[in-house]
């Protein structure tokens, strides 16, 4: 097939390459680093398919644009969805496939290492070291051991985060609409999002986001953390009220923040604007906290987990090829 492939980097190319030579090379990859929206769609005339990222603009007009281009097929190299409108998507009859778990371990163990890193402070110690600053005012933290962490969402990637933290002795407390009785048995307590929130010491969040848990963290659910407490957030950005938590680290509602998401990431993140100045103040107003530690959305960066990204994407390609269907196909059955 020929397939777009869009908001690529050079380590997306080389690995969606390598799955693709292991297939026989059956595909005419067309890589583009410009992402996926209405003033580049055009890039896209003729081809079969369109390989999209995570912050890629797959709304209705877009696809219909698609659809009249000749594009059968969107194969997502990501598990996040929210930004395809599958509605447009299935009246137009272009089928959607995504890869739904490519490494929860990454992702599971980046969380756990922003946790480790905002209670030890490693982010500010290695400032304060390269300057011949080796004092330790202002690095205390707190044995993990002592604490209850909430987990939100116990899927693949909330449920290693449980067996992490178990390893650290923490009392683990989650919220998912459907529990885990695994999780359960290995002495998770499932309670009420409010309850999680009052009682932990360190919420993390790992649910996907959908009309329910969009702004999930807000004014009002912050009103009810644990004064001082940790929050993490890899899931999805606007799973959180971002000026909701500006607001509670400036009370001390919130003592540490860790993100590798940001709610209006698509204009920041994959890229280099080390010289250029940030027109996002709101994101500019969290980088001024000592207190918050942001990752460019790298939970997910590691050899293995490109690996199983570009498998599974030239898998749904090739399988949508041979018989019309992927692995992997999604519809508006996962909006209910």
């Amino acid at each position: 097939m020929d397939v777009a492939v869009f908001s690529t980097r050079s380590y997306d190319r080389e690995f969606l390459d390598l799955a693709n030579a292991a297939a026989g090379n059956s595909h005419a990859l067309r890589y583009f680093d410009a992402g996926l929206s209405e003033q580049t769609m055009a890039l896209a005339a003729g081809s079969d398919a369109i390989c999209a990222f995570v912050n890629d603009h797959l709304d209705r007009n877009v696809l219909a644009a698609l659809h009249g281009q000749g594009t059968k097929l969107i194969a997502l190299r990501c598990a996040g969805f929210n930004h395809v409108d599958l509605e447009a998507a299935e009246a137009l009859k272009i089928a959607v496939a995504r890869v739904p778990a490519y490494s929860p371990a990454a992702i599971a163990e980046h969380t756990v290492a922003l946790i480790l890193s905002l209670n030890r402070k490693l982010h500010r110690a290695y400032v304060r070291v390269r300057e011949g600053n080796f004092a330790l005012d202002g690095l205390l933290g707190f044995n993990l051991g002592n604490r209850t962490v909430g987990i939100v969402g116990t899927g693949r990637i909330g449920t290693l985060v449980a067996h992490i933290l178990q390893g650290f002795g923490c009392t683990l407390l989650a919220f998912d609409p459907v529990p885990d009785e695994t999780l359960e048995q290995r002495g998770v307590t499932y309670v009420p999002f409010p309850e999680l929130m009052e009682r932990s010491d360190i919420v993390t969040i790992h649910c996907p986001l959908t009309p329910q848990t969009h702004h999930l963290i807000n004014a009002n659910s912050l009103k009810l953390i644990r004064e001082g407490a940790m929050l993490i957030n890899t899931s999805r950005g606007a799973v959180v009220d971002t000026r909701a938590v500006i607001a509670g680290l400036k009370s001390g509602r919130i003592g540490a923040l860790g993100l590798d998401v940001y709610e209006e990431e698509g204009d920041l993140f994959f890229r280099n604007l080390s010289e250029t100045m940030l027109q996002d103040d709101v994101f500019a107003r969290l980088l001024t906290f000592p207190n918050v530690l942001i990752t460019g959305h790298q939970g997910f960066f590691t050899r293995e987990a490109l690996t199983a990204i570009a498998e599974t994407t030239i898998h749904n390609i090739s399988s949508f090829e041979e018989s019309g269907q992927t692995a992997h196909q999604i519809g508006t059955e996962l909006l209910a």
